[in-house]
């Protein structure tokens, strides 16, 4: 399967021009979740306001906390919002017990719990990016009651 979304992405960044591959079966669990979970830009701006990014649920609250500013680069927002969404991921993959990377035929990666629901966290990382709601760490509240 050719997980698309990582070709846009690791072409811009100049890493390659080939996309990662998984298997039909979703390939290595470990080395997806290593790659969803690098974050790069995310990482770098948070860490621009002394935020280091620990893949916890406090952390998810500390960045609902930032000043906004990559909302100035239209062109940076959607990557950013991206990597929140990836981040996001994370912590509840790494925190939640039994939620698991699923990535879709399409590429898209969602967030499975034990309960089967799927939570599109690219799609709240985005939103959060541009416009600050849902907040991070709601969407981990929820997702974490369940």
């Amino acid at each position: 399967m050719n997980i698309s979304f990582f070709r846009g992405r690791r072409d811009r960044h100049g890493a390659g021009s080939g996309a990662p591959r998984a298997d039909s079966a979703g390939g290595e669990p470990a080395g997806v979740a290593a790659l969803l979970s690098e974050c790069e830009l995310l990482r770098a701006r948070a860490g621009q306001d002394g935020l280091v990014l620990d893949d916890t649920p406090a952390s998810l609250a500390a960045l609902d906390q930032l000043p906004p500013r990559w909302r100035d680069d239209p062109e940076e927002l959607p990557w950013l919002g991206n990597d929140a969404g990836l981040y996001l991921g994370t912590v509840i993959v790494r925190t939640v017990p039994g939620a698991a990377w699923h990535v879709w035929p399409s590429g898209h990666p969602v967030v499975r719990l034990a309960s089967g629901r799927e939570i599109e966290v690219v799609e709240a990382g985005v939103e959060w990016a541009g416009t600050g709601a849902p907040e991070l760490s709601q969407v981990y509240a929820e997702a974490a009651e369940r």
